[in-house]
């Protein structure tokens, strides 16, 4: 009993540190020290209606309560975690937001925004991942210091309603950074139950400089939030992209868009193969699906990468024979 006591409070104190399940951090713990360690987590991706005017009371108030009715669902399917849209809370349009505008795009009017009851959404949201004891990742503009522009963010919820790190679009698009954003600066990471997560938003899926920096941080699983307003061309690039990045990294891809997008591409989770391991439905409305990801320490294909980048072909490399340099031979 005395021996079972203390791997309980072992236990326990591992899941107060890291903020991992107790089953979780039991795994660990009895895990052997040289023996592979192989995790797993269910998670959610959503595509979510799109309501794209920071001005209207309303729509900020129905945009929370969908996220909310969504992350029920995904509780009630044995989900860990829960991947939202660019803008889930809102996605200002740049014609709205214009103060030249509609008919001219030009810098933004952020007094416009609704920020108090955006804020109040925001809080009835991470009180909500507390009680479900869901983690809980989605995109809303985040309030800079007048006369800063905001940031376009990612929030991480852990599932003790924690707002435990932001991340900001980096690489924003040309109407972004001229009339709209802050561009952020940094990657974000956070792992839930020994699996580490990065997160990616906007048009950066076009930018696979991204994705290796996030592998050469580890991660098992990119979560990659963006808006997709109407189907279109660049739709169907981003989930062409978002397969070979999870290919060419051997990792997961979660991609979550707003609904209106998945008529042509609806949100779905890529696996380390760069085949879709599940997606929403087709239907263009708000829905979730969900799988279980995992890690594959046995896996040869990430090393042998990291291998093959670090100059490994060099010393095999032959210099001066004319029948390697010359290129005008058969």
């Amino acid at each position: 009993m005395t021996q079972n006591g203390n791997l309980k409070r072992l236990v326990r104190a591992r899941a107060a540190k890291t903020g991992e399940s107790y089953t979780a951090a039991l795994r660990h713990i009895r895990q052997l020290p040289d023996e592979p360690v192989i995790r797993s987590i269910r998670i959610a991706v959503a595509q979510t209606s799109l309501f794209n005017d920071p001005r209207d009371i309303l729509a900020l108030r129905a945009s929370g309560a969908e996220m909310r009715r969504l992350m029920e669902e995904a509780h009630k399917t044995g989900a860990r975690l829960i991947h939202f849209p660019e803008g889930a809370t809102c996605s200002p349009n740049k014609r709205i937001m214009s103060e030249n505008g509609p008919g001219e795009i030009g810098s933004s009017d952020w007094t416009r925004c609704e920020w108090s009851v955006l804020r109040e959404e925001l809080e009835a949201t991470r009180k909500f991942a507390s009680e479900l004891k869901l983690w809980t990742v989605f995109g809303s503009v985040h309030q800079l210091t007048s006369p800063h522009r905001p940031h376009n963010s990612l929030y991480v919820i852990s599932d003790r309603g924690e707002l435990v790190t932001r991340y900001d679009e980096r690489l924003l698009s040309n109407t972004k950074i001229s009339f709209m954003y802050s561009p952020g600066k940094n990657p974000v990471t956070f792992e839930v139950d020994g699996l580490r997560f990065g997160c990616s938003m906007g048009m950066e899926l076009h930018y696979p400089e991204i994705f290796t920096e996030y592998e050469r941080h580890d991660v098992d699983c990119v979560l990659f939030s963006t808006t997709g307003e109407t189907p279109s061309t660049p739709s169907l690039a981003f989930a062409a992209e978002a397969l070979g990045h999870a290919a060419s990294n051997s990792y997961w891809i979660s991609l979550s868009a707003h609904a209106p997008q998945s008529v042509t591409v609806p949100s779905g989770i890529a696996a380390p193969d760069g085949q879709w391991a599940v997606r929403c439905p087709t239907s263009g409305e708000a829905a979730i699906a969900v799988t279980t990801i995992r890690n594959d320490p046995e896996s040869p294909a990430r090393p042998w990468r990291r291998n093959a980048r670090a100059d490994l072909y060099t010393p095999h490399q032959i210099d001066g024979d004319p029948r390697s340099d010359g290129r005008k031979l058969f």
